[in-house]
């Protein structure tokens, strides 16, 4: 009998998925016997091939169909193996039976996997008293015998007998049984992974709303949409007509993309708990190091049509451009889809996910061995070159002798898929290793419980989101009310700080003060000179610069410019040296600037990638418009006095817009106010019905919106 899964537990099949639906195509190198021995030098290739990596899981023979002879490192790879192909087909099935050695070890030699319609359901006879009270359940069995038996042989398991043709139809797959029997959707004895599509109607009906249908969810898009004209939503259904999954995305989740939209996560967290409500989003991290949500879905499915449906509607919301970079889960489904819908962005699995599951599979070792988490920890946060990271887990494998661990062995085949030091090219908005962003399982901690309705989940929700938007508005009173502070009296470190926020002048703070304690020595004179930077106490590790005099540009070869948008110590070493003045703008990014959300720049970069004249369509007038106020709303949200001055002046403004539809020759003349003109808040500050307290705020509006918030 099978014990409880504990929490991540449901994550294991999705990293199993991983390792064998890998790209061949990956960086060639040593052969993958040496993968846990002697480190490669940076540049060199890695340890063994992707495909390679599959080798230890199932047999690279057809990976997606089993076969007889077939071979698992594990019983439980095997089990993780079939209930991808189960999930695929969309049958639900169990462990049918199970067989031990002989002696006094007893371990188990043989295991049969079987569709969960197997057998033939025999009514046990009952008297008449237990009849009545016990509720009769309906059973599954039809004798289908569709079944895949793995036995022990020798340090792996093979597949003995196979079975793969059903006597019934094949209906969807879910893994939110846990989530429904919480709610007493399902009883505690169904015990399967999956559900027909007569099952899944049912299930979809009480998940997605109240009273049998799906009415609860729809009311609150109606709600939505009629309180946001930007609104958008889609909902997925199935042949039966079905509710499968539902996204939506408010106005102001799609201005947060247009400006932070280049580094994109997608937060699958409550497949970490298997009671958890089937929530998804889409987020980033705005110019404040805060999280921000670019659109939420309901994912009642894990399949690639419905990965390719929910993508492809999200990027379509936000205005067909894709992220540089998209961090997920491990999911094979999911994986397949981002290469059909993100051809072109960066994908890369979630280091935290795979560190946490780690932990889960070694926690023996853990035990056994306090120090190792720390270790293993550091060697993948911590490291700052390739060669570094290689001699480290080379060295932490020997230590503890892990040669054989194949969790380790799995995860290090696909470093290049996780590790940040393998993925510096691209920029993912990390501006610290350790650093990690609030994610939807905090959410889910704190909002949470088995008995959550998804009324209140969506509501209590969209107080979080108001909470976060306060929390940016707050963020950028203080930046622009408080200075940050300088330590050096630098025109550099002056310039950061009149340009960044004050949360991300901090982290440059950190870059340039440290940059003070490097060696650095010209090796290369020309047009591009070139430098190597290192410390004192660690000349192991050496970074090199290159610097062209020509547009006073550099490049390090840590890269941590291109993965974090930040200029790394090593650039601001040589800039101290060749020309202490002032930084290149290139190195400002904007989105990391205290005017990231300046309307102006928002303006530039959807004419840049909108081609259509205004003028020639009224979808892209109101598009443009809606960034103008946007614009208002972002501003005049960041107190109740702001607010109250905001809406004064934007009333003044619709009155004015309304009086000139009736009398477009009144255009010419300014009666009231003109919100697109500095003199607006001059108008407003000569309004003598406004109290003194009112101009004040309307003045400080009027800062806002200023040419001191203008780009770059």
């Amino acid at each position: 009998m099978e014990g409880e899964r504990t929490e991540g537990d449901e994550l294991i099949d999705d990293y199993v998925d991983c390792l064998m639906s890998l790209d061949t195509n990956a960086r060639a190198g040593p052969s993958d016997a040496l993968i846990l021995g002697a480190p490669v030098v940076e540049g060199a290739a890695g340890g063994g091939t992707e495909a390679d990596a599959m080798r230890d899981f199932a047999s690279a023979e057809d990976p997606n169909e089993p076969v007889l002879g077939m071979t698992f490192e594990s019983d439980e790879a095997a089990k993780a193996f079939y209930n991808e192909y189960a999930r695929r087909l969309g049958f639900p099935f169990r462990v049918g039976r199970s067989r031990r050695s002989k002696g006094t070890e007893e371990v188990v030699v043989m295991k049969r996997f079987v569709c969960s319609r197997e057998g033939v359901y025999k009514k046990k006879q009952t008297s008449p008293d237990e009849a009545t009270r016990k509720r009769e359940r309906m059973s599954m069995r039809e004798g289908c015998n569709a079944m895949m038996e793995v036995v022990r042989e020798s340090d792996h398991w093979v597949v003995s007998k196979l079975e793969k043709a059903h006597n019934h139809d094949l209906g969807t797959c879910s893994t939110k049984v846990g989530y429904l029997r919480a709610r007493g959707l399902l009883g505690g004895s169904d015990k399967v992974t999956m559900l027909g599509p007569d099952d899944m109607a049912f299930l979809r009906q009480n998940v997605l709303g109240e009273g049998g249908d799906a009415q609860g969810l729809i009311d609150y898009l109606k709600k939505a949409q009629a309180n946001d004209p930007a609104f958008s939503h889609a909902i997925q259904v199935d042949k039966n007509g079905c509710v499968v999954n539902v996204f939506w995305a408010d106005a102001r989740a799609k201005a947060a993309y247009r400006h932070f939209g280049d580094a994109v996560t997608f937060d699958t967290s409550y497949k970490k708990n298997k009671y958890m409500m089937p929530f998804v989003t889409f987020s980033g991290v705005n110019h404040h190091l805060q999280p921000v949500i670019f659109g939420c879905a309901l994912l009642m499915e894990e399949t690639e049509f419905s990965f390719v449906w929910l993508f492809e509607t999200w990027l379509s919301a936000m205005g067909g451009k894709a992220p540089c970079s998209l961090v997920t889960d491990q999911n094979r489904a999911m994986k397949a889809a981002i290469v059909k819908v993100f051809p072109n962005s960066c994908h890369r699995f979630c280091k935290w996910n795979i560190l946490s599951r780690t932990k889960q599979k070694l926690t023996h070792v853990y035990t056994e061995h306090p120090t190792l988490r720390y270790e293993l920890e550091s060697c993948v946060l911590e490291s700052e070159t390739i060669a570094t990271f290689e001699t480290k887990w080379a060295s932490i494998i020997d230590k503890y002798d892990l040669r054989k661990n194949s969790w380790l062995q799995a995860i290090y085949n696909i470093r290049q898929k996780w590790v940040p030091l393998y993925l510096m090219d691209t920029f993912f908005a990390e501006i610290a290793p350790t650093w990690k962003l609030e994610s939807m399982s905090d959410f889910y901690r704190k909002y949470f419980n088995t008995k959550t309705t998804l009324e209140v989940f969506l509501n209590q929700f969209n107080l979080s989101m108001a909470s976060q938007y306060e929390d940016e508005a707050k963020a950028d009173m203080d930046t622009y009310l408080n200075k940050a502070t300088t330590k050096t009296a630098s025109l550099i470190e002056k310039q950061a700080a009149s340009t960044y926020t004050k949360a991300i002048f901090s982290k440059f703070q950190e870059e340039f003060t440290e940059s003070l304690g490097f060696i650095i020595q010209k090796t290369g004179d020309g047009c591009i000179s070139k430098y190597t930077i290192r410390k004192d106490e660690d000349p192991t590790e050496t970074f090199y610069v290159t610097y062209n005099a020509s547009n006073k540009m550099a490049k390090c070869s840590c890269k941590y410019f291109e993965l974090s948008g930040i200029l790394c110590r090593h650039i601001l070493g040589v800039y101290i040296i060749v020309d202490p003045r002032t930084l290149p703008p290139d190195y400002f990014l904007r989105r990391w600037t205290r005017k990231a959300r300046d309307d102006d720049a928002l303006l530039e970069d959807y004419n840049n990638y909108h081609d259509e004249d205004p003028s020639e369509s009224i979808t892209s007038r109101y598009n443009v418009l809606c960034v103008d106020a946007i614009r208002c709303a972002e501003k005049g949200a960041g107190s109740e006095e702001v607010y109250k001055a905001t809406k004064d002046i934007l009333q003044k403004a619709y009155q004015e817009i309304i009086a000139y539809e009736r009398n477009p020759g009144r255009g010419s003349q300014r009666d009231d106010i003109n919100i697109n003109e500095d003199v607006t808040i001059d108008d407003a500050m000569n309004d003598q019905s406004m109290p003194d307290s009112g101009r004040k705020v309307t003045n400080l509006l009027g800062q806002f919106l200023d040419s001191s918030w203008s780009p770059v």
